[in-house]
């Protein structure tokens, strides 16, 4: 059998240098953007369009989205001395809150970049600050390496490593500058902008009063154009002279007025058209817009997406960062910056929870990260009970024990409150202890059969059935010693 060739399977044969058509421009591949490419001009001509009022603030609000949650470093196996300096870091000199604003330029320009300043301290080589950089000093090679236009290169040259952060919204082998919101802002806003001015236009020729003036004929011209002139001086000082045997007639554009309401209708369009670009929906900045519920819980939803992978953006850049921090000082797993919501802790249920206590329940450690949210390693559970010691039960040779533990079965109901609730909660509180298999099971099992229960007949049935509990042990003690 002959050997088959496996050259072609180990390389990589479609790329742009062995496709037709394919031009290299002196090491630099172009921006495949189609606005910038019909232009003919740069990506800083996007910068031009966050002057527009609507775009600026949908934009503010994408970021918000992102920078208005909790960040932590999870030290996860990294030491804890080590996992110390990233902290101080982050809270000194690397400010998440800055750096978070410059990671999220990416989704709007396709690529942002980010030059990283390092400082020898304390006999480590650490970040002393992170700086954007203008996107227009940057371009990518064929193979989608970020290249550097400096002087002694003006066509590019390959970044140096730890030295260049770079983050990308939805780049691919294709475009490796990446998918930019902006482009599909250029053209609503460039023609909401010549919508406002034909509008501005309209205002002033149709959103005043004409003047007209009326002379005798055979008026000369230039007594005319005096008149004219006169006209115009009133309109804006509201004063005129005018001969005795001229006229000045009012009059105003009536039926034109609503033929501008074409203009803020198509303002109105090309705004939402942004805020579909940027936000994936449009209700939530249009508050005034009506519209169902379930409308608007789905923008809400769809816009929550967006935020997901607005996060994994920024912390996929800022774990590379601290990867180049641990790379360059340390050894093993580094750890990892999160983004998290900062949750109201359940009033309601932590109130319950605490009266629960007071009765003497103890709940264990993956009750609390249950209901509560916490992570393994964020809090230990300690008991604070002090432990009850059974009543002393003299031990009288010569006269019977007076309290038999029968005694104390037939008494419990009678010792107990006798308004039904009680009664109630008794005989389900028995069944649910007779049906558990272990301790936690039945700490479970109470808590789903009472959630929203009146707490303080709870409380009081458990101090009662608490206290029999210590009488019949005591009891049962005590029967044993005779």
């Amino acid at each position: 059998m002959a050997k088959k060739n496996t050259t072609d399977l180990l390389n990589e044969l479609a790329v742009h240098q062995n496709v037709a058509g394919f031009t290299n421009f002196l090491n630099i591949l172009p921006d495949p953007d189609p606005v910038l490419r019909k232009q003919g001009k740069s990506i800083s001509v996007y910068k031009e369009l966050t002057s527009d009022s609507h775009l600026f603030s949908v934009m503010g609000s994408r970021r918000a989205g992102v920078r208005s949650k909790e960040w932590a470093i999870d030290r996860g196996s990294a030491k804890t001395r080590q996992s110390k300096i990233i902290e101080d870091l982050f809270k000194t000199k690397v400010i998440p809150f800055e750096l978070m604003g410059s990671i999220l330029d990416a989704n709007f320009y396709g690529y942002s970049v980010m030059e990283v300043v390092w400082e020898h301290r304390d006999g480590l080589i650490l970040p002393l600050k992170v700086v954007s950089k203008p996107k227009e000093w940057f371009a990518f090679n064929s193979s989608g390496e970020l290249l550097i236009k400096s002087r002694k290169a003006p066509m590019g040259e390959l970044v140096p490593p730890y030295k260049f952060l770079l983050s990308r919204n939805q780049a691919s082998y294709e475009n490796p500058y990446g998918e930019k919101i902006l482009s599909r802002c250029f053209w609503p806003v460039v023609f909401k902008k010549g919508g406002i001015k034909f509008w501005v236009t309209f205002a002033e020729k149709y959103g005043m009063p004409f003047m007209i003036g009326k002379t005798p004929r055979g008026t000369s011209k230039e007594e005319t154009e005096a008149l004219a002139d006169n006209m115009e001086a009133m309109i804006q000082d509201a004063i005129a002279v005018i001969p005795d045997d001229a006229s000045i007639e009012i009059k105003e554009a009536a039926g034109k007025a609503s033929s501008g309401d074409i203009y803020e209708k198509m303002a109105t369009f090309f705004n939402s058209e942004i805020s579909k670009a940027v936000l994936g929906q449009t209700l939530t900045t249009e508050v005034g817009k009506t519209g169902s519920y379930a409308a608007s819980q789905t923008h809400q939803e769809v816009r929550g997406d967006l935020i997901v992978e607005d996060t994994h953006l920024v912390q996929g850049t800022i774990n590379e960062l601290i990867g180049w921090i641990w790379e360059l000082n340390f050894s093993g797993t580094a750890p990892t910056f999160t983004l998290y919501e900062e949750e109201d802790v359940d009033e309601a249920l932590a109130k319950r929870d605490e009266t629960l206590t007071k009765t003497g329940v103890k709940f264990t450690k993956s009750y609390y990260m249950k209901a509560y949210g916490f992570e393994e390693g964020d809090i230990e559970v300690i008991d604070t009970v002090q432990p009850q010691t059974p009543p002393v039960v003299q031990n009288f040779s010569e006269a019977p024990l007076q309290l038999k533990p029968a005694d104390v079965l037939d008494s419990q109901s009678k010792v107990l409150d006798t308004r039904s609730s009680e009664q109630e909660i008794l005989s389900s509180v028995m069944k649910i202890l007779e049906s558990a298999s272990t301790y936690e099971e039945a700490i479970d099992a109470i808590l789903g059969a009472y959630p929203t229960f009146d707490l303080p007949i709870l409380s009081q049935t458990m101090d009662k059935m608490t206290a029999n509990s210590m009488i019949l042990g005591g009891a049962e003690i005590a029967s044993d010693q005779l």
